[in-house]
């Protein structure tokens, strides 16, 4: 019965296990020397981001799924959401609120903000490491 059990669960969890073991990386994008733009609209070419964002903040943030059957890492981190915006740009939708900055982009990884941030201090990124949400950490480029 047990090993009907296991199997059972197995078969039910086959879905959810990537087809191949290979994962986009994302951690030259992620140094902070491209626009909002050129990062989220190479995504959406790419087909590893939904080109249309699952939610938009009040600061103009707009969050993106990655694309289905994609995984993206960042710095060996599993990206979880992809954000970005930039001031004056069709690519992205505004919030009812101030913007965060003219361009800022980023990906959010499932990690605590310590191992993410010791990963960008071996690298030496300056990128600013955020607390985004339990065991969730945002990787974040800023442009005023």
């Amino acid at each position: 019965m047990k090993r009907l059990t296991f199997a059972a669960f197995l078969l039910a969890a086959l879905p959810f296990v990537p087809l191949t073991g290979h994962a986009a990386a994302l951690d030259d994008s992620l140094t902070c020397k491209e626009s909002a733009h050129d990062f989220i609209s190479g995504l959406i070419d790419q087909k590893l981001i939904d080109a249309k964002p699952m939610k938009v903040e009040s600061n103009s943030i707009n969050a993106y799924w990655p694309a289905h059957g994609q995984r993206l890492t960042a710095y060996g981190f599993h990206v979880f959401a992809i954000v970005g915006f930039q001031q004056d740009d069709p690519l992205f939708q505004t919030g009812n609120g101030k913007p965060i900055a003219r361009s800022a982009y980023g990906a959010v990884v499932v990690a605590t903000q310590a191992k993410v941030q010791a990963a960008l201090d071996v690298v030496g990124n300056t990128a600013i490491v955020y607390h985004a949400g339990p065991l969730l950490t945002a990787i974040f480029c800023q442009q005023d």
